[in-house]
């Protein structure tokens, strides 16, 4: 990859970023699609986001940028212009510079979690849902999952984060979405009982917490399929149990990554054509160098 003047930057913000594959596959997609773009990471939190932001929007260098943990919601603050999905999902992790300056922010984690979990043969409409987090991507998949006509989905989070979420898209969705604390043993049990698809979007079981899972073992059966959007480590401590229970279908975040990396590529080209096989293939080499111990 040669960088010249007229090469453009991405950055990823957000803290932690070691486990990030993102750089190696979009930095893939950029070259074999002949784009002068690169990818490059800014480990920050939320602290100095609005000086960041303001970086990135006066330096013409930059096309934009992708945004994570923990800054998803709070960088809708200081964007000119929200595109209305992420508008109504509260969070972004995509931002897009236009000709005129201008900061667009739009969400492509629901997008990539839907079609990826939708490739695998899930069926989302009529069907209820569990998702352990309540977060920017809880945020965003969540409301996906609702415009994409699930039945029932259960939100589930510490704080009273899952009430604040399940009350915002019910307002676009009414009766679709039951808060239900982490500490409620009981709600949790009784929730799974009626649950077809469980999602952890709590980020417990990425790299750094492999220790922990987002629930316990003994409420996991085998009709459950298991989706965990995190693909560093591959197998969560959360996947493995599920494994162990027999569930029908586990399935890890890597597809989602894909998928919505592809959205992102789109939005920052303005809809050009993205090798995605290329995109794949870097994620399975790189899969495959974790698994070999490189």
């Amino acid at each position: 990859m040669q960088i010249d003047i007229n090469s453009r930057l991405i950055a990823l913000i957000g803290t932690p970023l070691s486990q990030s594959f993102a750089a190696r596959m979009q930095n893939s997609a950029y070259q074999a699609a002949g784009f002068n773009m690169v990818y490059c990471y800014c480990e920050a939190d939320s602290a100095h986001l609005k000086e960041i932001i303001d970086g990135i929007r006066y330096m013409p260098t930059f096309l934009g940028c992708a945004v994570t943990k923990p800054n998803k919601e709070a960088v809708m603050q200081y964007l000119d212009d929200l595109d209305p999905l992420c508008k109504k999902i509260g969070s972004s992790n995509t931002v897009v510079k236009t000709e005129s300056g201008k900061l667009v922010g739009y969400n492509t984690d629901g997008y990539g979690a839907l079609r990826d979990i939708k490739e695998h043969g899930c069926v989302i409409k009529g069907n209820v849902m569990f998702s352990f987090g309540a977060g920017g991507t809880g945020r965003s998949v969540c409301l996906e999952l609702a415009e994409e006509g699930a039945k029932k989905i259960y939100i589930s989070s510490r704080s009273e984060k899952c009430e604040t979420l399940s009350e915002e898209i019910n307002k676009f969705y009414p009766g679709v979405c039951v808060p239900v604390r982490a500490a409620d043993e009981a709600g949790i049990a009784k929730a799974l009982d009626e649950t077809d698809i469980i999602l952890n979007l709590s980020g417990l079981g990425m790299k750094g917490k492999e220790e922990y899972t987002c629930v316990d073992k003994k409420f996991l059966k085998p009709s459950h399929v298991c989706f965990d959007a995190t693909y560093n480590p591959a197998e969560t401590r959360f996947l493995k149990e599920a494994k162990e229970v027999g569930c029908k279908m586990v399935i890890n975040g890597l597809g989602m990554s894909l998928y919505q990396g592809l959205r992102q590529i789109q939005l920052w080209t303005g809809g050009k054509a993205v090798p995605l096989d290329v995109m794949r293939n870097t994620l399975e080499t790189i899969m495959a160098e974790k698994a070999a111990g490189k």
